[in-house]
């Protein structure tokens, strides 16, 4: 895979304090993303001690065209044109030039029906111990297509990461697509996902009417950012 370039035409301020970027600002900070690297397996990913966030969901939900709309490259994350044939973890990298300051991670799509079951059950595998082992990983993005909801993988998967969403991991669910739906049928499809997602966030996002790109870009800057508070916890 060859290096996506990563020049902002709206970079970030130098050296921001944490959590002072607008959410416009944050988004030119994710414009920074450029491929850090691709591993089959977990023991091929590189340890680094910067945030991670990861991006899960259905082979259809939209995962690489939402990477590619907030770091408003076409193809940082790569859509392949078969769902479900990519099968590597690909890791970005933010920050300045020359600078890391957090990361994405981009895991294969699930629960496409053309793959075969070992694939499946193998890859269903790598991506919970991922979830479930990675250190810096700091939260999850789960991308849902609103007009068929969470499914019964997208549910797994809120099982096997609920443990650590507990412990303090970030969570959010982007629903996709929403640029299909009234604003009827919007207003179900969040109260609906609220109720499901344990917890976490619930955003609606459009990459065809930037719906939520701002919103988005904002959270997991203040996710990778932490306010020092924030970092300290509530005091006793």
């Amino acid at each position: 895979m060859t290096q996506t370039p990563g020049a902002s035409a709206s970079p970030p301020p130098a050296s921001p304090a944490a959590g002072a970027l607008t959410p416009a600002q944050a988004l030119g900070w994710m414009h920074t993303a450029r491929f850090l690297t691709t591993a089959p397996k977990l023991e091929f990913l590189p340890p680094h001690d910067h945030p991670e966030i990861a991006f899960v969901g259905r082979s259809n939900a939209g995962k690489s065209t939402c990477i590619n709309t907030l770091t408003q490259q076409k193809r940082l994350a790569f859509a392949s044109k078969t769902p479900g044939r990519t099968q590597s973890i690909n890791l970005f990298s933010l920050g300045k030039q020359g600078q890391t300051d957090a990361v994405l991670a981009d895991l294969p799509g699930y629960g496409y029906a053309a793959v075969p079951k070992q694939d499946k059950l193998r890859w269903q595998q790598v991506m919970a111990n991922y979830l479930v082992t990675r250190d810096n990983l700091r939260g999850v993005v789960l991308l849902c297509d609103p007009r068929h909801g969470l499914t019964e993988l997208d549910e797994i998967l809120l099982e096997v990461i609920r443990p650590r969403v507990e412990a303090g991991l970030k969570f959010l669910v982007i629903l996709t697509k929403s640029d299909k739906l009234n604003k009827q049928e919007q207003a179900k499809a969040l109260s609906i996902a609220r109720l499901n997602a344990g917890g976490g966030d619930v955003r609606l996002f459009s990459a065809l009417k930037k719906q939520g790109v701002e919103e988005v870009a904002h959270l997991l800057w203040q996710w990778t950012h932490p306010e020092p508070a924030a970092q300290a916890g509530p005091a006793q």
